[in-house]
């Protein structure tokens, strides 16, 4: 499932009730979301019992059957059914289909239940089909009571913010709300205004267009009207005609096209079309987007501050599913680090820059990891910790390529100096002019060890070590050949204490480029992981100026037609809305200038875990930062 693809060959339940009417998550339902890496677009499909929505939800599936259509008086769906299935238009998307429970069921006749299912198809989809049959008239607009009740059943801020704060509620549902779809089957009507032909969506704003007065009626009747106007940031509306005859509907699942009404089957596929190429990608409110695995965890958020008594929060939503998720983004980013280090990585590496290059080119790939999963990572709390916790591999990787060269070194020096130690052991220069041919078999030997392939990064160290050790047997040959005079013996000294020397000033070169080396893998760590979060802002602050930009647009268009409708008054208290909004989208566009600030905090931070990295910030050091601004 490395693809976060997953095919599901039939419906699963995602949520149900249970024999006391309490909902409950199921688990494989959930576990199937969990293996979806890919982004989601997510469609529920809300409305009366018996109104044929399972039909559209199959449609949408590319099937004739899945979810149960049925073909009698009972309602077959039961809570709130799933299928994931490939997005037919948009690349690395999962189409995520949900079919719930008929709202009005006269065998459960349960008010409560009917509005937790459809705040639950609000808060996990990204786009609201609402499936009725006739007309849009205000009887139907009436029986869509549970839009007015959202507010007490969905919250947008945590509690303690709602006491600080003021502000109009139907603008913080407007950034989060999904698109808002309205299809009525079996429509009878002429699509006509005034004697005029309309569209179906001019029919649907006729239908929404308010009543002026401040009496009790007009209230109830404003009142869905103004929910679905100020709630939904964008509204399509679809008119079907019968499928077939009364006799085949009870086999609907059946039939195919050719055997239903050519005017129906067109109109299903409009619809259709439209929702693969407009419902967008279920996001969290901030404007991140979601993942399978996202969603599952938000379900199971939902479900259970319902079922604890609470009422669904999205603030705190966003903030649960953070910590959620950037714990797996640094586990995953970690995961494939290891993997691909051990895999890649032969001990002990030639060269320092081996080891290094690998290093860089495995520790990008799993930041782009992180980042891909990451979201909402305040203060960098959780890069940091990635990068603390790849620092303290990548030390113990190096720790290791050091005792994996240092063994090399020795089964060469064993197997090189062999010769020299049998014939210092069968006393082959312990005679008369011994001492020469000792050192140059010596020196002959030093030469052959620094041309043998395979001695990695601790070569002239584990060299050092072993000359030590037989600085001794070099003496006690040097004192036992007669043929030397005092001089000689003095020379001989001399140049074998600089050739000591040469030896410790090699050995110190080389662990002084190891500790080079490794506080340029710091640097390097750090301008890594800064180019990436500078990316990763970037991101984000697109994918929330998107956010501003709908709900923007939706509250201009909402003002536009109360001011065409005759409420002035209420078009200009909108102002305020909208000028909080304007200010709020400056602010966003804005926040590159905060990375300076963030680069800062950053640096200090990651310099308690990278030792002896010292950050020359605020544009004064550091070279490759430079280059991010």
């Amino acid at each position: 499932m490395s693809s976060g693809k997953i095919l599901m060959a039939q419906p699963e339940c995602l949520i149900k009730n249970d024999e006391h009417g309490n909902l409950l998550v199921q688990t494989k339902a959930v576990e199937i979301l969990k293996q979806i890496d890919q982004l989601v677009v997510v469609v529920a499909v809300v409305g009366l019992y018996r109104t044929g929505k399972s039909y559209l939800m199959n449609k949408l599936a590319g099937k004739t059957k899945g979810f149960a259509l049925g073909s009698t008086i009972q309602s077959k769906t039961k809570g709130i059914w799933m299928w994931c299935v490939p997005h037919p238009t948009k690349v690395d998307h999962t189409l995520v289909l949900l079919d719930t429970e008929g709202l009005g069921d006269v065998e459960k006749g349960d008010s409560k239940n009917d509005n937790w299912i459809f705040s639950l198809a609000v808060l996990l989809s990204s786009a609201l089909v609402y499936n009725s049959v006739g007309t849009i008239d205000n009887n139907a607009l009436q029986q869509l009571h549970y839009v007015t009740e959202l507010t007490e059943h969905i919250k947008v801020k945590s509690q303690a913010k709602d006491e600080d704060e003021d502000g109009d509620e139907s603008t913080e549902f407007m950034r989060f709300f999904p698109s808002f779809v309205w299809t009525v089957r079996d429509f009878t009507l002429q699509l006509e205004y005034n004697g005029k032909p309309i569209t179906a969506d001019e029919y649907l704003d006729n239908a929404l267009k308010l009543k002026a007065g401040h009496g009790k009626q007009v209230m109830q009747y404003n009142m869905p009207r103004n929910c679905l106007r100020n709630y939904f940031p964008k509204r399509k509306c679809f008119v079907f005609d019968r499928p077939t005859s009364a006799e085949n509907m009870k086999r609907m699942d059946e039939l195919s096209d050719k055997d239903l009404e050519p005017s129906f089957v067109q109109q299903a596929t409009s619809f259709c079309d439209y929702i693969y190429g407009e419902a967008k990608t279920k996001t969290m409110k901030g404007g991140y987007n979601m993942t399978g695995r996202m969603l599952g965890s938000l379900a199971k958020m939902y479900v259970d501050a319902i079922c604890s008594g609470q009422i669904p929060c999205l603030e705190n939503a966003v903030v649960a599913l953070a910590q959620i998720e950037n714990s797996n983004a640094i586990a995953e980013a970690m995961k494939i680090y290891k993997e691909r280090m051990d895999s890649w990585v032969a001990f002990p590496t030639e060269t320092l820059e081996e080891l290094s290059n690998i290093h860089g080119t495995v520790e990008e790939q799993a930041v782009k990891i992180f980042m891909g999963l990451c979201f909402k990572d305040e203060d960098q709390k959780s890069q940091l910790k990635l990068m603390e916790l790849m620092q303290a591999e990548y030390t113990a990787i190096c720790e290791k390529n050091v005792v994996e060269s240092k063994k090399a070194c020795e089964s060469i020096i064993k197997r090189i100096f062999r010769p020299l130690e049998e014939n210092i052991a069968s006393g082959q220069y312990t005679s008369v002019g011994g001492y020469e041919r000792y050192r140059k078999d010596f020196n002959s030997l030093i030469s052959k060890y620094r041309s043998a392939e395979g001695r990695g990064i601790k070569d002239e160290e584990s060299l050092k070590e072993y000359l030590e050790k037989k600085e001794s047997v070099g003496q006690a040959i040097m004192t036992a050949d007669q043929s030397l005079t005092e001089a000689q013996r003095k020379a001989e000294e001399n140049r074998v204490r600089m050739e000591a020397m040469e030896q410790e000033r090699r050995a110190s070169e080389e662990q002084r480029n190891i500790l080079k080396k490794q506080m340029e893998d710091q640097e390097r760590t750090f301008n890594e992981n800064m180019a990436q979060l500078e990316r990763k802002m970037e991101e984000d602050r697109k994918n929330a100026a998107k956010e501003f930009e709908m709900t923007l647009n939706g509250k201009l268009k909402e003002q536009q037609e109360l001011m065409k409708q005759g409420f002035d008054e209420r078009a200009k208290l909108m102002e305020a809305e909208i000028s909080s909004l304007k200010k709020e989208k400056v602010q966003n566009e804005k926040s590159p200038s905060l990375f300076s600030g963030i680069l800062d905090t950053a640096g200090q931070a990651a310099a308690m875990f990278l030792p002896g990295f010292v950050p020359k910030l605020a544009g004064v050091g550091l070279s490759a930062l430079s280059r991010l601004f």
